[in-house]
């Protein structure tokens, strides 16, 4: 490749040539099971605000819709916050705190209070109240001008909850994307 090519690809293409790499190297990788979600994508902000963006309660209010409360250290409880609920279990913990580069937690737990505060049908609750708790991860890798995020959250290979955040992902992701770059998260659906 010529350099005059090399400089080309580097300043205008960059994200493109990342992508077909995260892809090629997905498709050489064994199957996951069907119940991981998986989702990368790349946001022109630094590692540093990306953390913000995925600790700061006012931050995750925006995009997300939600807030939590913790100090971000291993082990650490969470408080989920969510349309006027506040979700406490002994078991929703920070599992990884590595700042700028990783971070990890339990999913919360599905309380009656939840459910009303968000419109779940109690038959839904019950159902999803008795899977194994699901965890979250968030891996941030800067790549120049960019942070590649990658969002893996494992769930209970006999339930249905993966079903309910594989379809709720994308448009949290989109926004805090959109927040990041632009100042204004997307429109609330």
């Amino acid at each position: 490749m010529t350099r005059f090519a090399e400089l080309w690809i580097s300043r205008f293409d960059r994200g493109r040539v990342n992508a077909l790499a995260d892809l090629k190297r997905a498709l050489e990788q064994p199957p996951m099971d069907s119940k991981t979600f998986v989702y990368t994508t790349y946001i022109r902000t630094t590692p540093e605000r990306l953390w913000q963006a995925l600790t700061d309660s006012a931050f995750t209010e925006q995009y997300w819709g939600l807030s939590f409360e913790s100090d971000w250290k291993k082990g650490s409880p969470l408080v989920w916050k969510q349309g006027g609920a506040t979700v406490s279990d002994p078991d929703q913990i920070v599992l990884v705190s590595d700042p700028y580069r990783q971070l990890a937690y339990t999913w919360h737990s599905f309380t009656d209070e939840w459910a009303k505060a968000v419109g779940i049908a109690e038959d839904v609750r019950a159902q999803i109240a008795v899977e194994r708790r699901s965890n979250v991860t968030f891996d941030l890798e800067p790549q120049g001008d960019q942070v590649k995020l990658t969002v893996t959250h494992d769930f209970d290979p006999e339930g249905i909850v993966h079903g309910m955040c594989s379809q709720g992902w994308p448009p949290v992701l989109s926004s805090l994307k959109t927040l990041l770059e632009t100042g204004e998260p997307l429109p609330s659906r």
